[in-house]
């Protein structure tokens, strides 16, 4: 039987193209980073009053140096780029941040497109049962669940109180028949960190599975999917993770696999493939023999993805490994009590929950876009504007002054 590597990028190595190869992955390691912070020298100098990064963060030059040695092969075509390799890279970087084993994590186009298919291989909505989820979850997942709702799905809704979902209110809410919770780990709306550990040990004790939007928490916090027992967990890579859009991973348990509906039959999901169709092939009595991956691309792989992003997460994550999620959490600590005090100061109603550790401190502000937008715009400081609120999400180049500016800006109200 052939094997994918073969017939998808082994021609391309027998081809000759291995030196080439190995000098562009050698290439792509990013050098060590200094430990000290603010990072300011590895962005661009435009990232001063930059505030927004909880919305797209910055590229940093190292990444888009990345990204040109890929657009440099694919411009000349001389030679292959190492995908298979790139991606192996990517795939056990992305699963150190969170403490998973590299065969636990697919590929995928966005959080959103990682969420659905959960919900897919638990067979939502024909396998009926009951969802509980939160309003501080991502916001572009309200229609999913109303949706399911619509078409016989029993979801419960939690509200938050003080701008926290207490963990009192999912022991109330995870009863007998839930079969999934969904939950963003940290809120895009207003940076509330949930207590993951203590949700899923609620859940699995009543038979409930765990799936945690990550987006805001990869990157940011310590995450480690081993010791919270969670059992899904996905994100997209431009923001935290300082990628781009279009390529996104999603986690799921092992020991989970054979739970799991497979949903969709994809050429990627395969690890072997002969066909018995076409000139000289092999005669047989299928027009192919396939054999599925064991890992979760087996179950969970699309089609092709984005080589552009993944040059870039080759040197973002490395990056950011080498940095520390724990020492960048200590360091944006002080930068977060001093915008606080700044924001009271002024009179601002701040909703993220005191104590927060997370990169995203939002107020709410009746007419905030259309009250803010103008003197921001005038000192140069971009952040989150929605129409009732705002947002703040400093990053690893952040700078008290840039703190500073920001609050120097805002009107009193």
């Amino acid at each position: 039987m052939g094997t994918l590597g073969m017939t998808r990028r082994g021609v391309l190595a027998a081809a000759g193209a291995m030196p080439i190869a190995a000098q562009a992955a050698v290439a792509a390691k990013a050098a060590p980073p200094s430990a000290t912070f603010p990072q300011r020298t590895a962005f661009a100098p435009s990232v001063a009053g930059y505030l927004d990064s909880g919305t797209m963060h910055p590229v940093p030059l190292g990444a888009r140096a990345s990204v040109q040695r890929y657009l440099d092969q694919r411009t000349a075509m001389e030679g292959h780029y190492p995908t298979d390799e790139v991606e192996k890279r990517v795939k056990d970087n992305f699963a150190r941040l969170i403490n998973a084993s590299a065969e636990e994590i697919a590929f995928v186009q966005s959080t959103t497109a990682g969420e659905q298919l959960v919900i897919e291989a638990l067979d939502f909505p024909h396998g009926g049962g009951r969802i509980v989820t939160d309003t501080l979850h991502f916001f572009g997942s309200f229609y999913l669940y109303e949706e399911l709702a619509k078409q016989g799905v029993d979801v419960a809704w939690l509200r938050p109180e003080g701008g926290r979902i207490p963990v009192d209110a999912y022991e109330r809410a995870i009863t007998p028949g839930t079969r999934l919770v969904a939950l963003s780990l940290v809120s895009t709306y207003n940076g509330f960190e949930h207590d993951l550990k203590r949700v899923c040990e609620i859940a699995h004790a009543r038979g409930a599975l765990v799936y945690a939007d990550i987006i805001h928490a990869a990157g940011t916090i310590p995450i480690d999917v081993r010791a919270s027992g969670v059992d899904f967990a996905a994100s997209a890579s431009y923001k935290w993770l300082m990628g781009d859009f279009g390529l996104g991973f999603l986690y799921a348990r092992a020991d989970l696999r054979d739970r799991l509906k497979r949903t969709h039959f994809g050429y990627y999901q395969l690890a072997g493939f002969a066909p018995h169709v076409y000139p000289f092939d092999p005669p047989g009595d299928t027009i192919a023999d396939t054999t599925p991956r064991t890992d979760m691309e087996g179950l969970f792989a699309g089609g092709t993805r984005s080589h552009a992003v993944l040059a870039q997460l080759d040197w973002s994550l490395d990056y950011i490994l080498g940095l520390g999620v724990d020492r960048m959490t200590a360091y944006r600590m002080p930068l977060l009590a001093r915008l606080r005090e700044g924001l009271a100061a002024k009179g601002y109603a701040i909703v993220t929950p005191e104590g927060s550790r997370t990169p995203l401190v939002t107020c709410a502000l009746e007419g905030a876009y259309a009250k803010l937008s103008d003197p921001l715009k005038a000192a140069q400081v971009r952040i989150t504007l929605s129409r009732n609120r705002f947002r703040v999400c400093p990053s690893v180049f952040t700078e008290a002054q840039d703190i500073d500016r920001l609050v120097a800006a805002l009107p009193r109200v």
